[in-house]
């Protein structure tokens, strides 16, 4: 991550080495970290990158940035059944504004240690562009554990972490819409779903039931529906959702009841980073008791069908709701 002779090394040096505690990470002195895999276990690695204007808003405070970063790599993690090992990080900075690098550390560090996911190394660099925060996050599970997209079976249970849609709803009271003004009166539900949008919660505490219990998961990041067709497309297999079903906060609820947001908004908007995976029938209960006992709330939604079609969200009466679109889409 060093560059002796630059002022990338003084920034690094100041903001990013407090960080580095890890050490295979040698004190981001050298140009590369050693990660360490114990006996029997594999390291899971993943990557995710952040842009300004796309996944974050350029006002959005520096802190909650550096989390979100990091949070939705520790997404892909935990639904992988891995625990966090390290991470490096590539910064693209239009500038070196101490106030932003020193709150956006601030929160980055806080995270890593919450999460212990200590910072290994990384890159800053200058860009023109919008801001852009990159991370690499590395996992560690038992060997041949690791929970693919690819092992759904007809008659498996379609089970979902968490809320869907808070975020998405987050991003349009940020914007000031319909959807802002109409909970003008609700700042405790504005406010809780901005946070969903700003700063995820990865369920990092359920990771050793999914490696446990889960025949695919995967996370939510795009979208429920589209991130579902994902998961079936590479089981080979289809779905019927219950749309009534889906887990929603109050505030998700209220704004469906009054028909300011519809099904397609929660399903379809993205940046849940939940849970999502597939579980035998007969292995239901035990997942169920395991996610309680992690605290986390667990929602069964639908059932794994034979198939190629895409899955199939269906309203109280059972008739199939018409998607415009599955997902975010970055291009």
């Amino acid at each position: 991550m060093a560059d002796d002779h630059s002022g990338e090394h003084a920034l690094i040096a100041r903001y990013f080495k407090p960080l580095a505690t890890d050490p295979g990470a040698f004190g981001l002195d050298d140009d590369a970290a050693v990660l360490e895999a114990p006996h029997g276990e594999e390291i899971v690695v993943t990557t995710d990158a952040i842009v300004e204007g796309v996944h974050f808003l350029a006002d959005d405070p520096p802190d909650t940035v550096a989390r979100k970063a990091l949070r939705v790599n520790l997404s892909d993690l935990a639904a992988k059944g891995a625990q966090p090992a390290g991470f490096v990080l590539t910064l693209a900075l239009r500038g070196a504004d101490d106030a932003w690098l020193t709150a956006f550390a601030r929160g980055l560090g806080e995270d890593a240690k919450l999460f212990d996911c200590p910072l290994l190394g990384g890159d800053t660099v200058s860009t023109p562009g919008p801001l852009t925060v990159s991370i690499s996050a590395f996992g560690r599970v038992p060997a041949g554990k690791m929970v693919h997209r690819t092992g759904a079976r007809p008659g498996d249970r379609v089970m979902v972490s968490g809320t869907i849609g808070d975020a998405a709803l987050g991003l349009h009271v940020l914007k000031g819409d319909r959807i802002a003004e109409a909970l003008a009166g609700d700042e405790a539900g504005r406010a809780m779903l901005v946070a969903r949008y700003r700063v995820p919660q990865p369920r990092h505490a359920l990771a050793a039931a999914v490696r446990e219990f889960a025949n695919a998961a995967m996370d939510v990041s795009d979208g429920l529906a589209g991130d579902l067709a994902k998961l079936c497309a590479a089981s080979g297999v289809s779905a019927l959702i219950d749309a009534p079903s889906i887990p929603k906060s109050a505030a998700a609820a209220y704004l469906l009841a009054q028909g300011v947001a519809g099904i397609e908004t929660l399903v379809s908007g993205g940046d849940d980073y939940e849970i999502l995976c597939t579980v035998t029938e007969g292995r239901l209960e035990a997942f169920a008791a395991e996610a309680r006992r992690a605290g986390v709330a667990l929602t069964s939604i639908g059932t794994v069908i034979a198939g190629a079609h895409a899955p199939r969200f269906l309203d109280e009466q059972g008739s199939e709701i018409v998607l415009k679109r599955l997902s975010f889409s970055h291009f």
